[in-house]
């Protein structure tokens, strides 16, 4: 009897131990789909690059933005019909052609739980519109004045009428930050680990891996989704597609389409695709000293490269070639630059000897390779294009971290591509690269016709007047090439069945907006 009793209780012992075991396995290892199981409070994103900083007014990147867009809160924000929406700001009004009044929600907090108040936001705006250090400063130099009535109301004093105020006011760069706890701790510390008043809060920043956010239970539009977010950088797109397919990730960002087969082949994850703002482009030395400085140079630059073929072949298919910084869906886009090139191979070697180099030139091209999708392959090709016309490529092909260095840096040579989004949905946004002070030490451009009307159109409120105003100007870029357009890119994601998920025209991604199905 005690025997059978002792074998019982050992068999009870071990079963329990079974039922843990397989237990703790569900939970934390293989699912029954055969999937990495996981935390129904957790959503883990995948990006192409890392973030570069943690300050959201010094940063001008697609993924920065994604990560701060949910850390801090702003005066306005855009739905998901790009429409501007009321987010800080309870109330506004236009008091005359250079003033506004606005209002603040009540009982809004940071999250170290310090009231958010106007003082706030005058530090925060006059920082960026001051400060010409940070990224965002060129966006910003209409603003003149905050002024400070009380805690909840104060007012802006623009430089002349400003008929992009409030877009500016929702986009990057515009988040509001405490003005207080940053005096007491300095701004080097702030940004160690920085605080706002959106949804989600810092945690963590390992560089090169991952950023890790909690859910702010105070949040003042109501308590969010996930206890915790995390953002990955995984810049090989095969890993980032691997972590998909695998449970590994949720979503995941700029999936190329030779991995469209691979997500699509796999059961419990979707392709999604969907538009954006962003132009692939090549950045061109104007400098004194560089042979691109020589107008029949980059013209020959542009005319020996087949922007239709590149998206036809690498990109197969999700592109459009364009001749314009301005893509279509911004107010002030040129219809006649978009879904167009120029292609003329025989007419590029022409220019290219009248211009000196009848017996060839060689310039240097800085490329990134898995910040875009297939941006080395696209460069490779681009080489090629300009050696059949003569012109010999040193290919420079850097990791995000290095690439970006060269980039912010301006110590490029000739040519570099790169992939730019318009923040804005304004053309002002983009054609600010044109003028004289946003593009020394980066192209060098400078054309009086073009800083007029760009200053012209800025201070217009007649839009039919304005979008002509920009229009010219993208004709005139056109033909000087300070730039030269490649294509305007598609955003293609892949997401787990898991979660809801809608792609957005400015690729912003509100954690908030995403939930379990």
């Amino acid at each position: 009897m005690k025997k059978s009793l002792r074998f019982v209780l050992v068999a009870c012992i071990i079963m329990a131990f079974m039922i843990a075991g397989c237990s703790s396995k569900s939970s934390t290892g293989e699912s029954s789909n055969g999937k990495k199981g996981k935390d129904k409070t957790t959503l883990i994103l995948a990006q192409s690059a890392d973030i570069t900083t943690l300050d959201p007014q010094n940063s001008l990147s697609t993924t920065g933005d994604r990560v701060f867009r949910n850390m801090f809160s702003r005066l306005f924000n855009r739905d998901d019909k790009m429409e501007i929406q009321q987010e800080l700001v309870e109330s506004y009004k236009n008091v005359d052609e250079v003033t506004w009044k606005f209002k603040l929600k009540e009982g809004v907090k940071f999250h170290n739980g310090d009231s958010l108040t106007a003082e706030d936001v005058k530090y925060s705006l006059e920082r960026v519109m001051k400060d010409q250090t940070l990224k965002e400063f060129p966006y910003f130099t209409q603003l003149s004045k905050i002024n400070v009535i009380d805690d909840l109301n104060f007012e802006i004093i623009t430089d002349g009428p400003m008929p992009t105020l409030l877009r500016l006011l929702a986009k990057s760069g515009a988040d509001i930050m405490p003005k207080k706890y940053i005096e007491k701790v300095g701004m080097d510390e702030f940004l160690k680990k920085p605080i706002g008043s959106g949804p989600y809060k810092f945690v963590k920043w390992d560089r090169d891996d991952r950023v890790v956010l909690e859910g702010f239970t105070d949040y003042f539009g109501g308590a969010p989704k996930w206890k915790e977010v995390i953002v990955r950088a995984i810049p090989e797109s095969s890993t980032r597609v691997g972590e998909l397919l695998t449970g590994g990730v949720d979503i995941a960002t700029d999936i190329p389409p030779n991995e469209w087969d691979r997500v699509n082949g796999e059961e419990g994850v979707s392709l999604l695709n969907g538009d954006t703002t962003r132009v692939m482009l090549l950045v061109v030395r104007t400098t004194k000293g560089f042979a691109t400085s020589d107008p029949k140079v980059r013209e020959a630059i542009d005319l020996a490269i087949n922007e239709k073929a590149i998206v036809d072949s690498v990109l197969k298919g999700t592109g459009v070639p364009v001749r314009t910084r301005v893509p279509e869906g911004v107010v002030g886009s040129n219809p006649d630059l978009y879904n167009t090139y120029e292609y003329d191979l025989d007419k590029a070697k022409k220019l290219l000897a009248e211009a000196g180099y009848k017996n060839g030139l060689e310039i240097t091209l800085t490329a990134p390779k898995g910040r875009y999708p297939l941006d080395g392959e696209v460069a490779q090709l681009v080489a090629s294009m300009l050696g059949e016309a003569g012109i010999k490529v040193n290919l420079k092909l850097l990791e995000s971290s290095a690439y970006l260095d060269e980039y912010n840096s301006n110590s490029n040579k000739e040519l570099l591509m790169i992939g730019l989004a318009d923040g804005l949905l304004d053309a002002s946004y983009s054609l600010v690269h044109y003028t004289k002070d946003r593009a020394a030490g980066q192209t060098d451009y400078y054309n009086q016709e073009v800083e007029k009307l760009f200053h012209d159109a800025g201070r217009n409120l007649n839009e039919e007047e304005r979008i002509k105003q920009y229009q010219e100007i993208q004709s005139i870029v056109a033909e000087e090439r300070p730039h030269i357009f490649l294509f305007q890119q598609n955003a293609n994601y892949g997401v787990s069945d898991r979660v809801t998920f809608q792609t957005r025209l400015d690729e912003v991604i509100n954690f908030s907006d995403i939930s379990l199905k």
